[in-house]
């Protein structure tokens, strides 16, 4: 019979390499929930936006603050992350992309072009 190892008593998860594709998986999830998160705010600054010349200028003012524009930048990451790696996603559903290194290029890919799109975003909002 063949001896068993212990179960790990500590697991840190900073010492696990995950694949780039699992990192890849893992931001889309958490660019979701952002959006989900985020989308009843963004719903409410676009009603007082359009509410008038009055609402418009409220709403400019209360994106005016560093934080609100961090912010801001955080949603547009997620907002494009989530769109790329869903259009990721949906290519390896039908089939393109599914081997090995293509799915590694183009999980590399979804990350490095949905960070450089996001610090464009942050660029521009700062």
């Amino acid at each position: 019979m063949p001896s068993q190892q212990p179960a790990p008593v500590y697991l840190n998860l900073f010492r696990i390499r995950f694949p780039v594709a699992a990192i890849t998986s893992i931001a889309h999830r958490i660019s979701g929930v952002l959006l989900f998160l985020f989308f009843p705010f963004m719903v409410w600054l676009l009603d007082l936006s359009l509410q008038g010349p009055d609402g418009y200028a409220h709403a400019l003012a209360l994106l005016q603050p560093l934080w609100v524009r961090l912010g801001l930048a955080l949603i547009a990451w997620s907002f494009l992350h989530h769109l790329l790696s869903g259009i990721r996603f949906l290519l390896i559903d039908i089939d393109v992309g599914v081997s090995l290194g293509a799915a590694r290029r183009s999980a590399w890919i979804v990350n490095i072009v949905g960070l450089l799109l996001g610090l464009a975003c942050l660029g521009w909002l700062l």
